[in-house]
């Protein structure tokens, strides 16, 4: 029988500190370190996906990172595709693959090598849902899935239009939602993996997400996303991430720069929220909450301890 992959898995909502604690992981067993985020793939997104800098890697090796110009698209069918050879790679330098993200679905079909219908399409029907977005607003097409498909609903933005209308096309033309779509395909892995979560006190982890936005403004965020604008790059992928769908409805003239960044905070408190349900029902998690800040290297140290037993690994430490 043919061993299995080991595999680090590291999840949790935005502002967690999975990026810190994957570097630490990756430092102790040897690692390198593969984004498991949908928009940090996208070069020029730096403040606003809070991507990694190369001070923070700290030498190690990081994957899946600004390999896409805005203006394309990406899906969890190439992150599945990407991600795969990426992990072969980095096993046959003999170290240790670490996902690190936040984005449900990119990283659940990686590890259960969903089997993704690219075929199945109808331009006709998409065009026609992205006029009625453009005419009755994105609420009304998300309404519409909410009506047939509650679960992807839930899971999928409301800005996020192209995949809102992806799962609607799904419907249509196989009469079966994504969400059955997916729960019909295995739950076997061909990973020996361990998922490490990281939850803290909401009431916390919400003054941190508040803390970063406001970061993230002193760090340049306006510029960053005016140079996306000035470019005049819109109505793509990369643009309805949070923290730049709001700055260009600032940009636009439709609200004011405080009302913009308040935005940008309660999306990012929402989007948090919908992540650590995602996580909660979809997946078998190994918890470890994070409400202590000040105690983090015992806490990385303990889930260092508990990788170790799990996936019978030796740490450098």
């Amino acid at each position: 029988m043919v061993e299995k992959q080991k595999l680090i898995v590291i999840i949790g909502p935005t502002a967690v500190g999975k990026t810190k604690l994957s570097v630490e992981l990756a430092q102790r067993f040897n690692g390198e370190v593969i984004s498991g985020d949908s928009m940090q793939i996208y070069r020029g997104l730096d403040i606003g996906t809070a991507k990694i800098t190369t001070e923070e890697m700290d030498g190690v090796p990081h994957h899946l990172i600004d390999i896409k110009d805005p203006k394309e698209s990406f899906n969890a069918a190439e992150f599945q595709e990407l991600a795969s050879n990426v992990i072969r790679t980095i096993a046959q330098r003999g170290n240790i693959p670490i996902i690190a993200g936040g984005t449900g679905l990119y990283i659940q079909s990686l590890l259960y090598q969903y089997e993704f219908s690219e075929a199945v399409s109808d331009q006709e029907f998409r065009q026609e849902w992205e006029q009625l977005a453009q005419n009755m607003g994105e609420e009304y097409v998300h309404n519409r899935l909410s009506e047939i498909d509650p679960e992807s609903a839930s899971r999928i933005h409301p800005n996020n239009t192209r995949r809102v209308i992806r799962a609607l096309e799904i419907f249509h033309l196989t009469g079966v939602t994504m969400t059955d779509t997916l729960k019909a395909q295995t739950m076997q892995s061909r990973y020996d993996f361990i998922l490490i979560g990281l939850d803290m006190n909401r009431d916390l982890l919400y003054e941190r997400i508040n803390k970063r936005v406001d970061l993230m403004i002193e760090q340049g965020l306006i510029n960053e996303v005016m140079e996306l604008y000035n470019q005049g790059i819109r109505d793509v992928q990369s643009i309805q991430a949070i923290g730049y769908k709001e700055i260009y409805e600032y940009l636009d003239g439709k609200c004011t720069l405080d009302v913009a960044v308040e935005k940008l905070k309660q999306n990012s408190r929402r989007y948090a929220k919908r992540q650590l349900t995602w996580f909660r029902n979809k997946m078998n998690v190994n918890w470890f909450d994070m409400s202590n800040v000040q105690d983090f290297e015992k806490k990385v140290s303990e889930i260092s301890y508990f990788i170790e037993g799990k996936l019978h690994l030796k740490s450098n430490t």
